[in-house]
């Protein structure tokens, strides 16, 4: 996914700045809100997978102060490093939305642009 939104990115930016039809614009803005819907959607999936093995988490840390168990304090350890890479990913996922949405406004101005000429 992850270099799937850069290639994207590359991209999207490429076709802006070519761009000199207002009709391409149009498709470049339809293409782009489709994508950001996409990623809008990923995010929100990431956010609850993350929230889900942070409770899990936690749960299995409440019960190692129960019961002292190393086949529970692996678990633990496998889990940790579970969340620290989704944590990773959602930061990523987070900001690249946001920067989609930034190109979403030169889209915009790169369509008034256009439509005064």
């Amino acid at each position: 996914m992850t270099k799937y939104l850069k290639d994207y990115i590359l991209y999207i930016n490429e076709k802006l700045k070519k761009c000199t039809d207002p009709l391409e614009i149009d498709e470049i803005m339809a293409e782009h809100k489709d994508k950001i819907q996409f990623m809008q959607h990923e995010r929100i999936v990431h956010f609850l997978v993350t929230m889900m093995f942070a409770i899990i988490l936690v749960i299995f840390i409440f019960a190692q102060l129960v019961v002292e168990n190393i086949g529970l304090t692996i678990l633990i350890i496998l889990i940790m490093v579970l969340v620290a890479a989704y944590i990773k990913h959602y930061y990523f996922l987070e900001n690249t939305v946001q920067n989609m949405y930034k190109i979403y406004d030169e889209i915009l101005m790169k369509k008034k642009e256009l439509s005064q000429k």
